[in-house]
């Protein structure tokens, strides 16, 4: 990798030994390595075995979960929150590890619509839950940075499975639940 990012720089027609250029392709490879690395991780390993008997089925939201991706396209970044609920059928899963699945699939080159849909289908396979709802909401530098260059524009994905598409109460209550972060 190192080779062809010293060769990306001679490209784009600058020199990859002038002092400040001669660690970076050292320095791009690792930061790659760690943007990407949730193509090395498993969903098993990821959730660890913190998955728990549930004592209610009532909605489990966890709100704001920052994420960093890099968008298919172009290999530019793309950055927002995800807002994850469900609703148990016996089994909940550690709250960490919902933060965690998100960054495994954010961690790899996507498009923001299909890693909405496997935080989803991912949760929905790991408890059982009763329905799933996942929200994410993104700037994408490539919008912002080239193209069109409008820099306050945010795209928003969701994904409803189960009781979360079914039922429109159930929708409605996390769509409002996520908006107001449960105050009234």
């Amino acid at each position: 990798m190192q080779k062809q990012i010293k060769d990306i720089l001679i490209e784009i027609g600058e020199d990859p030994e002038r002092e400040g250029l001669v660690k970076t392709p050292e320095r791009v490879e690792k930061a790659w390595k760690f943007l990407t690395r949730g193509y090395n991780q498993k969903v098993d390993e990821v959730v660890n075995g913190a998955i728990f008997e549930a004592e209610s089925d009532d909605m489990i939201i966890v709100r704001n979960i920052e994420f960093f991706s890099m968008c298919e396209h172009h290999m530019l970044p793309f950055f927002g929150r995800c807002y994850v609920g469900y609703i148990p059928n016996k089994k909940i899963l550690g709250v960490s590890k919902i933060a965690r699945i998100v960054d495994m699939f954010a961690r790899r080159l996507q498009i923001q619509e299909r890693m909405t849909r496997q935080i989803a289908d991912t949760i929905m396979e790991c408890v059982d839950a009763e329905g799933v709802g996942v929200v994410c909401e993104a700037q994408h530098l490539c919008m912002q940075m080239r193209g069109v260059e409008k820099q306050h524009s945010v795209m928003t994905t969701s994904a409803m499975i189960g009781s979360f598409r079914k039922e429109a109460e159930t929708r409605q209550e996390f769509l409002k639940l996520i908006r107001t972060g449960g105050q009234n």
